[in-house]
């Protein structure tokens, strides 16, 4: 199956069938992926207004009825169990496994949240000629955990997650606009240049996912990341949350023009 090109409800089936485990970066050009958060209703609310405080690492694509797994609006009769490839599982903070999927999991009173995705504005950037280099390179988005502080909401509190794409010095303004118009999949880049600026002490030991190469002339561009609200769950330390494996996204029916300004 040609994956760049391959519809999202064709994807998910794959997904659902156990033939997708790996990371979604570069699937289904054009379509918007998304974050999830799963967590019981009685810190749900208080999820949702660290969400509402916090829209650019955590903009708000759908958010499920209780005890639903289907989604309605950007991916209907997508299951939130199955058709992710890769899912956590935290209780009280601490990750306690990743699994294919969690319908063994699943509790009537979970309500799930779908967060955009910057896997969603790469099909843009390449269009622009704006390498990527995870998809060149077959890998994972580096991410890192910072120094930015959340504003916190309820039990929530803690730091920024970004995410690092290399981009040749000529390139950046460019990136920046393209980015830009889609806020609903974290918009423009939160910080460009020095690393440690924002509390990334060694580019090359990502927090998440898997580093990638800085050629020369490139400097790290790094935009706000849908996993921060992991870093947040294992400040805030929740009893049980499911989340999507960083990088492992739900890919949605929603096109990626329709989340644009």
């Amino acid at each position: 199956m040609d994956m760049m090109n391959a519809k999202p409800s064709e994807v998910r089936h794959q997904i659902r069938a156990g033939r997708i485990t790996g990371q979604t970066s570069g699937m289904c050009k054009g379509y918007a992926q998304a974050n999830l958060v799963t967590l019981p209703k009685d810190i749900a609310y208080d999820f949702l207004l660290f969400a509402q405080r916090n829209p650019r690492p955590c903009p708000l694509l759908e958010v499920s009825d209780t005890g639903e797994r289907l989604l309605k609006y950007i991916a209907r009769e997508a299951d939130i169990a199955t058709d992710i490839p890769k899912y956590r599982i935290y209780e009280q903070g601490e990750l306690k496994g990743e699994y294919e999927n969690v319908v063994e999991f699943w509790r009537d009173d979970l309500v799930s949240f779908l967060i955009g995705c910057s896997f969603s504005f790469e099909g843009d950037l390449l269009e622009a000629g704006v390498p990527v280099r995870q998809i060149e390179e077959g890998k994972n988005v580096p991410m890192y955990n910072t120094n930015i502080p959340c504003h916190p909401a309820g039990i929530f509190h803690g730091n920024m997650v970004v995410s690092m794409r290399p981009i040749p010095y000529e390139l950046v303004p460019k990136a920046v606009l393209i980015t830009g118009q889609m806020p609903k999949v974290h918009g423009a880049p939160i910080h460009i240049g020095n690393p440690e600026a924002i509390g990334i002490e060694d580019l090359s030991k990502p927090d998440y996912g898997e580093m990638v190469t800085i050629k020369d002339g490139e400097v790290p561009v790094f935009w706000p990341c849908g996993v921060t609200p992991q870093n947040i769950i294992m400040n805030s330390r929740p009893d049980f949350v499911i989340t999507h494996a960083p990088g492992h996204m739900l890919i949605t029916d929603t096109k990626n023009i329709n989340l644009k300004f």
